[in-house]
């Protein structure tokens, strides 16, 4: 069988104005051995009953019971069995209760005799002060409610209760039970009764006073020690988490996940930053159940007091009430530029604030910020920030170990572009070098080896040397231009410019470097009526040139290539330079601007040329603060490249207009011939 209604609440019903206190089991064990030891040492048979929780609890103290059984044959245990213990009957009454009984959640031990009486019945408390569950946890530090007395009446009370419960259990000992209330609970009050108590109540009350405050000790350390081991085995955890990963995305996010379920806190956000940034975005956020989310958010710097005083600080800063802080309050009037902190607060329920800088040696990567959000503020315990502290500079270590490995990756791809760049050199010179050579070499051993050669085929043979020599000089030249823009050595000479007649001089040097060849139609679209530009003129048509002989170098004569202008934007015109010709891979757009990239490969190439064109072009685009960028369909669709140019300014685009317009066109060619020829040497 099994009774759900606890001994210590019958207690009380009878005895209406005591009032239970809290014990340890400790001082539980010291008062249970203190009344069994008065037991041993006295000439009295008295009545002992002692109900364990369990039996293993039963097994420490039945030599100390078998002894009490040669004293007097009123003893009785109760215990929950788990082995060997049953109801029997044998130097003492044992009674088995069932695991799921109220006794289970009980300790009591009652003893009456003739000189004296005491008793305790106490009940287990599931739930400590901290709200830490121990259940059944079996330590020291287990506490239990109940009454604990030297008074006979309250003794006897509690022994009828027990001696109840035992006759419910085991209606067999009816006599035995009729007896024990017969000679201890309907007798008196006996005189050295009242002495003994008045003698060992001090003692024992001051026995126990000492083992409560050290167990007290003892739970505070305890406490310290697991708020400490707490502590280790966040910052551990977060760092293993960080450390596994070198993507900064992933570190912060990790970092703020870990965190805020470490210390339990309404939110916790991280974001990146540094002392000169206006505002900050959220990216990065934990959210404990029923608060406001705020990722995404623009996180405001700029004459935020707090994040300056963070600044100058170098340290964390806590603010335990948000809605009456001075820093928040007084300096957010309404019309101050920090007026903003203050809303901030009331629109993310900010009651208490906590803001810990990330920083590594000195530079402030990012911020931690942890926000209690009600419904009353919290104040920041100092181990608290302590454990935040450490853990932003674990982050802050990690992105910087993130950034040094993202620096490392660019340095290689960098290395390994230049390493494709070498190889792409010694390639294409060796080939278009050593062809001309090869061509110029048997050409003049032909011209001095054969005096009687005929003058035709001799004229055959110097044009074909002096063609493979003027290639070899435009390979010499692109070679000399490129390292000039890379290097930052061209000194330009921006002026007001006409498109159109950039676009007629481009086309010009075009057929004139072709007259011998096919070249596909192209189409000149550019309107009349477009403003000036602003560039270095001869450049400018260096860009063209190149365009559109790449261009025309990769359409078919009976192909089509077209010139069209467009405004951009208020400040700069957009050149377009499309052919119908075979056009280019979609994941190869951003590399033909690199230097010696060619679309077939450096030596089974149809078409002549160095590889350093468009990387030319995009070298004098940029010196003009231009963009250039190529689109295309893919293969046999054609491509179109297209560039800006800025427009002059209106505030003087009358006068220089003035003075393009008084200078004729000629005289400009002969400016920029001069300018050439003094470059080529």
């Amino acid at each position: 069988m099994s009774i759900q209604k606890s001994v210590l609440a019958e207690l009380l019903q009878v005895l209406p104005n005591w009032r239970p206190q809290m014990y340890f089991k400790a001082s539980l064990t010291a008062l249970s051995h203190a009344m069994e030891d008065r037991v041993l040492v006295g000439e009295d048979r008295p009545l002992a009953i002692a109900s364990f929780q369990r039996e293993r609890f039963y097994r420490q103290e039945a030599h100390r019971y078998r002894r009490i059984a040669q004293k007097t044959d009123q003893v009785y245990v109760l215990c929950a069995p788990e082995t060997d213990f049953k109801n029997s009957s044998g130097l003492y009454e044992t009674i088995a209760f069932e695991p799921t009984d109220s006794l289970a959640r009980e300790w009591h031990l009652v003893v009456i005799g003739e000189q004296y009486s005491s008793c305790l019945i106490c009940r287990e408390r599931t739930t400590t002060i901290d709200g830490e569950n121990r259940g059944s946890a079996m330590d020291n530090s287990r506490r239990f409610e109940g009454i604990w007395t030297f008074d006979r009446q309250v003794s006897q009370e509690a022994a009828a209760i027990l001696l109840d419960r035992i006759l419910a259990y085991r209606p067999e000992l009816a006599k035995k039970i009729e007896r024990a209330r017969h000679l201890y609970l309907h007798s008196g009050v006996r005189s050295q009764d009242a002495e003994w108590s008045f003698q060992a109540d001090p003692f024992v009350q001051r026995l126990v006073t000492y083992l409560q405050a050290g167990q007290y000790k003892l739970i505070k350390a305890n406490r310290s020690l697991a708020s400490k081991e707490h502590k280790e085995r966040l910052i551990n955890s977060v760092t293993a988490a960080i450390r596994r990963s070198l993507d900064p995305q992933q570190i912060l996010q990790v970092a703020v996940q870990k965190l805020g379920e470490g210390l339990g806190v309404c939110r916790c956000i991280i974001y990146r930053c540094d002392e000169s940034d206006a505002t900050a975005k959220i990216e990065h956020e934990f959210l404990n159940a029923g608060i406001t989310s705020i990722k995404g958010q623009a996180w405001p710097l700029k004459n935020n007091p707090l994040f300056e005083e963070v600044l100058e600080l170098r340290e964390s800063i806590s603010i335990d009430d948000a809605f009456h802080d001075p820093r928040i309050v007084e300096r957010a009037s309404p019309n101050a530029p920090d007026a903003s902190l203050q809303k901030i607060v009331k629109n993310c329920s900010i009651f208490s604030w906590l803001l810990v800088p990330i920083l590594y040696q000195g530079r402030l990567l990012g911020m931690v910020e942890l926000h209690h959000c009600g419904p009353t503020p919290s104040a920041w315990k100092s181990e608290d920030i302590a454990l935040v502290d450490a853990i932003a500079t674990q982050v802050g270590v990690a992105l910087i170990q993130a950034e040094a490995y993202a620096n490392l990756q660019d340095l290689n791809e960098q290395l390994e572009a230049l390493d494709r760049t070498r190889s792409n050199l010694v390639a294409i010179t060796g080939h278009e070098l050593r062809t001309p050579l090869s061509t110029i070499q048997v050409c003049l051993e032909s011209l001095a080896s054969e005096p009687d050669m005929s003058p035709e085929l001799r004229q055959v043979m110097l044009n074909t040397a002096l063609a493979d020599a003027e290639r070899m000089r435009k390979l010499i030249q692109d070679f000399l231009t490129l390292s000039q823009l890379e290097s930052g050595r061209v000194k330009w000479h921006p002026e007001p410019l006409s498109l159109n007649e950039c676009v007629e001089l481009a086309l010009s040097h075009l057929h004139a470097r072709n007259a011998k060849n096919d070249l596909p139609k192209i189409s000149n679209l550019v309107p009349q009526n477009l403003p000036l530009v602003e560039a270095d003129g001869e450049w400018l048509v260096e860009v063209l040139t190149k365009l559109l002989d790449n261009a025309c170098k990769f359409t078919s004569p009976d192909g089509q290539v077209t010139v069209e202008v467009s405004r951009h934007s208020p400040q700069s015109l957009e050149v377009t330079i499309a052919d119908t010709g075979r056009g280019i891979e979609p994941n190869r757009l951003k590399t033909v601007f690199d230097r010696f990239y060619q679309e077939e490969g450096a030596l089974r190439r149809s078409v002549g040329g160095t590889g350093l064109g468009l990387a030319i072009c995009r070298q004098i685009v940029n010196g003009w603060g231009g963009e250039i960028w190529a689109e295309s369909e893919g293969k046999n669709h054609g491509s179109q490249f297209h560039f800006t140019v800025p427009i002059v300014s209106e505030s003087s685009s009358s006068k220089k207009s003035q003075d393009v317009n008084s200078q004729s066109l000629p005289s400009q060619k002969q400016q920029r011939s001069s300018r050439k020829r003094s470059r080529g040497k």
